[in-house]
């Protein structure tokens, strides 16, 4: 099973002082933990980059719009660009994981309760093997509940779609 990591919009808008996601910094550190383990066993990294309208954070070629440079993409890394919480709709992401024989992926990225969310569920409705890295996503805080426990949700109710584990747990050869 041939296996990928996606790294859904960990963009700097993201970051915005006043704005930061959830455990922003350890976010980082597990997304880029993950980064360096595919990069260690040749897995390819797609990263899912969002495309807001103008005035948005994640606005189309502004500062906000490019990857954190925490976790900066290499040559070797697939970039798609999406404009929808679900990173294959109207995007290349299929065509370019079919390209790679990808039959399996590992999900990590913001915001919890959209775009990892509907690319988990999508996923495993693609027929896509699925590993939610639990402590690799992240959201803000709603009006009704915190963002940790947004994130504890999902993690219970993508286990339907997904096999959860921390990041550390996730070795890429023995998936």
């Amino acid at each position: 099973m041939k296996k990928a990591l996606l790294v859904i919009d960990v963009q700097n808008g993201m970051y915005e002082v006043g704005n930061v996601v959830h455990n922003g910094g350890k976010l980082l550190v597990n997304v880029k933990s993950l980064i360096e383990k595919a990069r260690s066993t040749d897995i390819p990294i797609f990263f899912i980059q969002h495309n807001a309208p103008p005035g948005k954070p994640l606005e189309y070629g502004k500062k906000g719009w490019e990857i954190h440079p925490e976790i900066a993409p290499e040559d070797q890394d697939i970039i798609i660009q999406k404009t929808t919480p679900d990173s294959f709709l109207h995007t290349s992401l299929d065509q370019e994981l079919k390209r790679y024989d990808i039959t399996h992926l590992v999900i990590t990225g913001i915001q919890t309760e959209a775009c990892v969310d509907t690319t988990c569920r999508r996923a495993f409705s693609m027929d896509y093997k699925v590993t939610l890295a639990s402590d690799a996503h992240s959201t803000w805080d709603s009006d009704e509940i915190t963002a940790q426990q947004i994130i504890n949700h999902h993690n219970k109710v993508l286990r339907w779609f997904a096999d959860v584990y921390p990041s550390k747990d996730i070795a890429f050869t023995d998936l």
